[in-house]
């Protein structure tokens, strides 16, 4: 603590003792280096502390639990992982969807607007009630699409990808998914 009063006092003496100091270019460079050596030996240094769970919720990757999606759709097309809320319960939600090559869903509607982040690989999108994946536009990681409540639509990840998307799903629920054609299968091996 002494060293850091005593270091307050000499940088406060030395910028009160010549007015001019930042009137020089060396004066310029020092200034800012000085003012950084005194904040950084202030003893008012952030410390890592406890987290409480009740006010600050830590999922590690690791840790994300991945699961199959929905019913009827065959093994390895796609995985979703619950984050927050839920789909089918009433407010908001956050869920990470991941579709591997070779799927797409067939053409859907949501109850409620939906937001969607893609994380990694390309997620292919069209909107419509007609099913044509050759005329669906790309969205790689990093894009952003929103979904208009009622709208139909359909995406997935075609045949010739390196690698499935993920995209991280926001909105509010009851989503009350709703196929355009209720007699056709809800997915499409593309």
């Amino acid at each position: 603590m002494f060293c850091n009063n005593a270091l307050e006092r000499g940088l406060t003496s030395v910028l009160a003792a010549d007015h001019s100091i930042c009137s020089t270019r060396r004066g310029l460079l020092i200034a800012p280096f000085l003012a950084a050596v005194s904040l950084a030996m202030l003893d008012t240094s952030a410390r890592a502390g406890q987290i409480n769970p009740a006010e600050t919720a830590i999922t590690p990757p690791d840790a994300i639990r991945w699961s199959d999606w929905i019913s009827g759709f065959p093994p390895h097309s796609g995985e979703m992982a619950t984050l927050y809320g839920g789909l089918d319960r009433s407010g908001p939600y956050l869920v990470l969807m991941k579709w591997y090559p070779g799927y797409m869903s067939a053409p859907h509607t949501y109850a409620t607007d939906r937001l969607s982040l893609v994380l990694s690989g390309t997620w292919w999108v069209n909107s419509g009630a007609d099913f044509d994946p050759k005329n669906t536009v790309a969205v790689p990681a990093g894009g952003f699409v929103r979904r208009v409540a009622h709208t139909p639509h359909y995406d997935g990840v075609k045949q010739d990808a390196n690698e499935p998307a993920v995209i991280a799903l926001f909105g509010i629920a009851p989503v009350q998914f709703e196929l355009v054609d209720s007699s056709k299968p809800a997915w499409r091996q593309v």
